[in-house]
């Protein structure tokens, strides 16, 4: 396994890894009829959820300056709330931006500085225990997407799927 640059992100990179597999596992075999379903008209439905996981990793790349755009970016930025009216991308095309950022991202996470993660940046949250600084902005989208990944899980067997599985493509390498 290669190693990160920078030691902050030592912990992060397998997190991170372990996620790019999760997303294709939590949306493994759902319906494109299920994916918009909600619950009792109160939840986001799958493809919301999975569309701001994706989004996620188009911030962190924009963090650090990386040309790469969200194409759904009007959908998903800013966690931007559910619009029942809007026509979202399909769990597919989802699918292949994740694996299309996933790797562009994961390159560039590998080979930051610890000077760079450190450098000031506005969570936009004032918790005076966090610092606010791209390190932690990182920390923070990571921690978006598990908590998206366990909702869109949690929809899986509410909708009457399996659970979410935690085999691993060695293929992927990022």
């Amino acid at each position: 396994m290669n190693h990160p640059k920078s030691k902050l992100l030592q912990i992060a990179i397998p997190f991170y890894r372990m996620q790019t597999q999760l997303f294709d596992n939590v949306i493994a075999g759902i319906k494109p009829e299920d994916a918009t379903k909600r619950l009792q008209d109160r939840t986001n439905h799958i493809v919301w959820m999975a569309g701001n996981i994706v989004n996620c990793r188009y911030c962190l790349a924009g963090l650090f300056d990386l040309p790469e755009k969200d194409p759904h970016d009007k959908f998903f930025a800013d966690a931007k709330a559910l619009d029942v009216n809007a026509a979202y991308p399909s769990l597919e095309t989802l699918k292949r931006e994740w694996h299309r950022i996933s790797p562009v991202l994961y390159d560039c996470l590998m080979n930051l500085t610890d000077e760079a993660l450190q450098k000031a940046y506005s969570l936009g949250m004032n918790v005076a225990f966090i610092e606010e600084n791209k390190l932690n902005m990182v920390g923070m989208c990571l921690d978006r997407i598990s908590y998206l990944t366990g909702q869109v899980s949690l929809m899986r067997r509410a909708l009457g799927y399996d659970a979410m599985k935690y085999d691993i493509n060695n293929a992927i390498e990022y």
